[in-house]
């Protein structure tokens, strides 16, 4: 099968099917896992991979995924924006973030 990751709703599916199903957001300088309650510091977690996208007709709709795994082996995904709309607490946090890869994915 051939996947098309091109859009923000395209990746969220391919990172579900890989088992990043928890989802994320940064809160008083800590990853939270909005479904367990969890919280991780920048230091127990990995960035196993993100995706960028910029919208067909406005530079302004610019996103980025992060598919998050964290030293319990919690795996799951957090959205911000870049540039102008970017979340402040979330680029501080990701700043702090030291193992962050960035992988090539081929259609399949």
């Amino acid at each position: 099968m051939v996947r098309d990751l091109k859009t923000l709703k395209q990746c969220l599916d391919h990172v579900l099917d890989e088992g990043y199903t928890e989802d994320f957001k940064v809160v008083d300088g800590n990853l939270t896992a909005l479904q367990s309650g969890q919280t991780f510091k920048p230091e127990r977690i990995k960035v196993v991979n993100f995706y960028r996208f910029q919208g067909p007709s406005n530079p302004d709709d610019n996103g980025i995924l992060y598919a998050i795994e964290t030293e319990e082996g919690v795996k799951g995904t957090l959205v911000d924006a870049y540039g102008v709309y970017a979340d402040e607490e979330i680029g501080s946090f990701m700043k702090q973030v030291q193992e962050m890869h960035k992988k090539i994915v081929e259609s399949w």
